[in-house]
């Protein structure tokens, strides 16, 4: 015999939460972290005027972090380096394959313009050497290249390296590791935070009906269906 769910009401539901004492100052860490986090450098030195919120990291550094982003994304892979190396020359030294993915995507970009003769003479003397040394980064070099060879990249295999999403991925793989170098999380906490109140919510409901919360943009409790 199956057995039946436990019901919580609203009122009861809500005692519950309203039970939980959670501090200001937590949930303003929160915010500021997201803010820090994303690059949301006005917002942020905003926030910490308004709640008096220290930021873990110099905001000036969060300015730098996103003009490096923003010439990864604008396919400006060298200005990005240079960038990089002025934030600081170990972050490149120490993740070769991030650097391996700004070299690709330099290599990307020479083949989106149509420099060819300069995209291959590139791909020889800077990235060969480096798939020499690393199986991984080998069958990346092949994949890039192979864009050469099709008149029509859109019916490449691997055309989507030249989609917008590739230098969104190499400038995302970028902004982790100069947030790692300075000492902060590569991710914002609190999507990790609402993720978690998801999978809480589908292990109590298993075994009880209670309010929850389904659309996060507005916390709304709804009432279980019975």
């Amino acid at each position: 015999m199956a057995t039946s769910k436990k019901v919580v009401t609203r009122e009861e539901w809500e005692g519950k939460l309203r039970d939980v004492k959670i501090r200001k100052e937590d949930m303003n860490r929160l915010v500021m972290n997201f803010l820090v986090t994303e690059g949301f450098v006005d917002a942020a030195d905003r926030f910490r005027v308004e709640s008096g919120t220290q930021p873990e990291i110099d905001l000036a550094t969060i300015t730098d972090r996103m003009e490096v982003k923003k010439a990864v994304q604008s396919g400006n892979v060298q200005e990005a380096i240079e960038k990089i190396n002025d934030l600081n020359p170990t972050i490149l030294d120490t993740n070769p394959e991030i650097y391996f993915h700004l070299q690709q995507q330099k290599l990307i970009e020479l083949i989106r313009v149509g420099k060819i003769h300069e995209a291959l003479e590139f791909a020889q003397e800077e990235l060969a050497p480096r798939g020499e040394e690393n199986i991984a980064f080998l069958e990346e070099i092949e994949k890039t290249v192979a864009l050469l060879v099709f008149e029509d990249v859109k019916n490449c295999p691997y055309g989507e390296l030249l989609d917008v999403s590739q230098r969104l991925k190499t400038a995302s793989e970028v902004n982790a590791a100069i947030l790692t170098s300075q000492s902060h999380e590569k991710d914002p906490k609190l999507p990790s935070l609402l993720k978690m109140l998801i999978w809480a919510q589908n292990q109590l409901s298993e075994k009880a009906a209670y309010p929850q919360i389904n659309n996060l943009s507005t916390a709304d409790l709804e009432d279980p269906a019975i």
